[in-house]
């Protein structure tokens, strides 16, 4: 059974806060919702969009003139189990952060340099969700999805989720076209392996006391950090990182150097580098700028907020002016992270 509602207030459904309404909107807790709502008369007439915990979308428009499609579909099933290996499918709909203490607490490794990440676990593949050393491709085994073209479900293997850096197959050729339903991932239950080279991990596990790791250690410390460092979308609407690191070639990072004596880098390979986002936005002057009810954070330049009644459209339009103001300074291409609609 599937029921459509019309004229829903978007605002509590996206951590920016930005007012925007659905012409349709409609909640999926089961996916043999999906054929029934492929069949709906009105599913067939207007544009889909499939919001999980609004985490990494920025509405520009009063209104979305299609169908609002919330994923609620919940669940933590253990599929497979090996002597040092367990398997979880786990829908959709949950809460990633909830999803990543679950597996802290059953001691399941591999999630744990990803807590406190906003969003949901369908969310997870979409954006190849990454932090501190750890992308989430590294630990997903398969994506189960409906696919709306063919009224189809079908289980796609990781390598064919074509992941790259905050990249898969469902945020480009496969968007609005495949709705995930199951996420499962391989995570280790014993001889666990601890990242904890990234950032200040070590430094905030020494400040902690921490002799022995432990996942919630790690994940502690990950916690920790990202409260230090980013604003909480309960206090202060935003959608996290707005801008990907971007990567450029090795001898292009080289002559920049020459006049930006203490530009970061990450290597990537041998010829490629990768340059913090927010460290060249901070040095175009953005970090804590504010424009009426929006702004650059003022400890985190790689966050745009909304500090209440904030306009989408006026926010895509200070991203827009970040990335101009970077290309022209250090001859960079910003991307945006954030789906804008």
């Amino acid at each position: 059974m599937i029921t459509l509602q019309e004229n829903v207030d978007l605002t509590s459904l996206n951590t920016f806060g930005i007012q925007s309404t659905a012409r349709y909107f409609t909640i999926i807790q089961n996916p043999n919702q999906l054929k029934a709502l492929l069949e709906h008369k009105i599913t067939r007439s207007y544009p889909k969009l499939v919001l999980g915990g609004g985490s990494n979308v920025l509405f520009t428009k009063n209104i979305f003139e299609g169908i609002v499609i919330k994923n609620e579909i919940k669940g933590i099933e253990k599929v497979r189990e090996e002597e040092g290996r367990v398997w979880l499918k786990v829908g959709a709909g949950e809460a990633w952060h909830d999803f990543v203490m679950y597996c802290v607490q059953h001691d399941f490794g591999g999630v744990e340099n990803l807590s406190l990440i906003p969003g949901s676990v369908g969310a997870a593949p979409m954006q190849n969700i990454g932090a501190y050393g750890v992308e989430v491709k590294d630990v997903i085994e398969s994506v189960s999805v409906f696919d709306f073209t063919s009224a189809t479900f079908l289980e796609i293997k990781k390598d064919d989720c074509h992941f790259g850096y905050r990249e898969s197959i469902f945020k480009q050729e496969g968007r609005n076209r495949y709705f995930i339903t199951h996420v499962t991932f391989k995570l280790s239950k014993k001889n666990h392996v601890y990242n904890t080279e990234y950032g200040a991990i070590k430094d905030i596990l020494t400040k902690m006391n921490i002799s022995e790791l432990s996942l919630k250690a790690v994940s502690d410390a990950v916690i920790a950090i990202r409260k230090s460092k980013l604003p909480d979308p309960v206090q202060i609407g935003n959608a996290g990182s707005f801008f990907k690191n971007p990567t450029i070639p090795l001898h292009l990072y080289q002559k920049l150097k020459e006049v930006h004596a203490a530009m970061p880098m990450y290597p990537v390979d041998n010829t490629h580098v990768k340059v913090p986002a927010g460290w060249l936005i901070e040095q175009c002057g953005w970090k804590g700028k504010t424009i009426g009810n929006i702004g650059v954070h003022a400890h985190q330049a790689l966050v745009l907020v909304n500090y209440g009644g904030g306009d989408g459209q006026k926010i895509f339009e200070l991203a827009t002016a970040v990335q101009q103001s970077v290309q022209e300074k250090f001859g960079i291409a910003l991307q945006m992270e954030v789906n804008i609609i």
